[in-house]
């Protein structure tokens, strides 16, 4: 306590290792990007849903956490994996990174698959995994996973397709890269996202009445203006 930080800790308990400072807070900053992303995900619906029942906090967060899965959330895991298929399949066929990419997202789209950790509904480019990736090269992190990331994206530009990394396929590529067990992203994203669930919650406990219909895309935001965070301009 007051040595490391919460990011450093969460590595230490899950590797069992205590992690080097430029890569505790690149795990700090992993946690930061799935703190919260508004009041959409089914995560922060199913939570406030709970709450505007009477239920007790920590049964509107379990509900919320309960609901992280394969498809919310899940895409960590999945594009790991994924990129390890491209890595190894380079391998085994002797051919570059790029051209294992391309010919992977080429049997994907005939069988109808979509490659998980790609794609966004608002950024052409996000802006999320350019700073994690930023981090991740400072902390010495860049292996084979987070080349493949880019052998990827690079195959779907030269598609003509605008599919970048989006920030699941960014954490997804570095904490493989950091050597860390696949099966636990997952639950990576949900250490992230309950501090998030529980502001939720308690906006919904104070702020609304009980057994409201909640709107799953019409929200507004009222809180504090924008600030400046110590070090911006």
């Amino acid at each position: 306590m007051g040595r490391v930080s919460f990011g450093a800790a969460v590595h230490l308990i899950l590797t069992g290792e205590l992690p080097s400072p430029p890569i505790a807070r690149l795990m700090d900053a992993i946690l930061v990007a799935s703190i919260d992303h508004g009041a959409t995900p089914p995560s922060a619906l199913t939570a406030r849903t709970v709450a505007s029942t009477g239920a007790s906090l920590s049964a509107s967060v379990a509900a919320g956490i309960m609901s992280i899965n394969r498809h919310h959330g899940g895409a960590i895991e999945d594009c790991a994996r994924q990129l390890k298929a491209i890595t190894d399949r380079a391998a085994d066929e002797s051919i570059s990174v790029d051209e294992a990419a391309t010919r992977t997202l080429a049997e994907m789209r005939e069988t109808g698959d979509r490659m998980p950790g790609f794609g966004h509904r608002y950024h052409t480019k996000d802006p999320r995994t350019a700073r994690l990736f930023e981090l991740a090269r400072e902390a010495g992190v860049d292996g084979v996973h987070m080349q493949a990331a880019r052998a990827v994206e690079k195959a779907f530009a030269d598609a003509k397709k605008l599919l970048p990394i989006n920030v699941d396929g960014a954490i997804g590529a570095i904490l493989a890269d950091l050597e860390m067990e696949p099966a636990a992203f997952n639950g990576i994203f949900m250490i992230a996202r309950t501090p998030g669930l529980v502001a939720h919650v308690l906006e919904e406990e104070t702020r609304e009445k009980p057994m409201r219909r909640i709107d799953p895309v019409n929200h507004g935001y009222d809180g504090p203006p924008a600030r400046s965070l110590p070090g911006q301009s």
